[in-house]
């Protein structure tokens, strides 16, 4: 039986729980993902349908299941979403499913491709391969590579899809003449028929950034139809800057802002979060060791950059608001290459003053992070 331990900061009781069973206060609820499930991402539809992916089995080529998270912890049946076993990949964390939910609640996920993984590149290389809910939402249709020009994918990637049937999936890679992580840069596919068809992709990021090879990404349309995107760039080294992507006319141009310098001769192996939620864009990032969140908006200069007391290691946020504007940050602790750790979070008010919800407690495994949703009771959720 796993051990579970009281947070004294949070008074937050944190019971023995299965994988179907939830431990709960009054704020903060934790799920666990089914027996084996790793590196969970969620996300709740228009009529309050939480839907989940998350991969199982070997770290280097494994599979990528889809369920439904009930109100009272449960997991509907799961569904796999890769139509060719083992095509998906868990290692290093920042290379597994993207989540997102389009026109009429359809589900679309995008995946950065194992080794075993057809189709690929055509240069041989990984593919980054998509699929989408079928119309009677009951399985997943065939995988589809969409990357075609781009080539030398590594970290992983982003999809954002809208109420419009806009769906894209983002990466970063190099073009056919790249040589290094400073001249890779930003790719986007586009569909506009709800992912049926996709567009061959063009790169909309400036090549000087670079990007940070094993760095994940992520991406959003708000309802507006603006769109954001965030990466980790690589300027001569040394550079592993927080980049924003931003884009008025539907993607057609993108301002480019930088969010967050990061001075680190190094991969730091980190992951993004975006979120929207009563009108508002909230995006997260790691720098430095330490997790925080900003709003964001097209026309942003310079973001006001909020923060989680404490000083422990963190990696991998998380970012949920509830009706009230009240935001819940989770992420990992003591996570690294081969090695699992800890779920902790903080619940913010409007403001961003720190709220007395806070807590940590062990069991995040090897390779995997944490999920964050809102409740209708304007409690929160946190799968791990």
């Amino acid at each position: 039986m796993r051990t579970y331990v009281c947070s004294l900061v949070a008074m937050t009781l944190v019971l023995p729980v299965s994988s179907a069973t939830s431990a709960r206060d009054d704020v903060v609820r934790l799920v666990r993902l089914p027996p084996g499930g790793i590196q969970p991402q969620a996300a709740v539809d228009d009529k309050g349908i939480v839907h989940v992916v998350y991969f199982t089995g070997e770290p280097a080529a494994g599979d990528l299941f889809y369920a439904q998270l009930a109100n009272d912890g449960t997991f509907t049946k799961a569904i796999r979403v890769n139509s060719e076993p083992g095509s998906a990949i868990a290692t290093g964390t920042v290379r597994g499913a993207r989540l997102a939910v389009g026109r009429g609640g359809r589900v679309h996920v995008a995946w950065n491709g194992s080794g075993r993984a057809t189709p690929n590149a055509s240069n041989g290389s990984s593919p980054m391969l998509y699929a989408r809910m079928n119309e009677a939402r009951t399985s997943f249709e065939p995988q589809r590579n969409v990357l075609r020009f781009a080539v030398g994918i590594d970290g992983g990637g982003a999809v954002a899809a809208d109420a419009r049937g806009r769906v894209i999936v983002a990466w970063h890679a190099g073009g056919p003449d790249s040589k290094e992580e400073g001249d890779r840069r930003v790719w986007l596919a586009e569909s506009a028929d709800d992912g049926q068809t996709f567009a061959r992709e063009r790169a909309v990021s400036n090549i000087e950034t670079g990007a940070c090879g094993c760095c994940g990404m992520d991406g959003l349309i708000n309802a507006r139809g603006e769109i954001f995107f965030l990466y980790r760039s690589a300027r001569e080294v040394m550079n592993r800057d927080n980049y924003l992507l931003a884009s008025r006319d539907g993607g057609k141009t993108f301002r480019s802002v930088l969010m967050q310098r990061w001075g680190v001769g190094a991969c730091p192996m980190s992951t993004y979060d975006l979120v929207e939620a009563n009108g508002v864009v909230l995006a997260a990032w790691e720098t430095g060791g330490q997790v925080q969140y900003a709003r964001v908006d097209v026309d942003i200069q310079t973001p006001t950059v909020i923060v989680p007391p404490g000083a422990q290691p963190r990696r991998h946020p998380s970012l949920a608001v509830n009706a009230r504007g009240e935001v819940l940050m989770s992420w990992s602790e003591g996570t690294g290459w081969q090695r699992g750790g800890s779920v902790a979070w903080q619940v913010f008010d409007r403001t961003g003053a720190a709220l007395p919800h806070a807590g940590r407690t062990a069991g995040v495994a090897v390779w995997s992070l944490t999920a964050a949703i809102a409740r209708p009771d304007n409690g929160f959720t946190i799968i791990y």
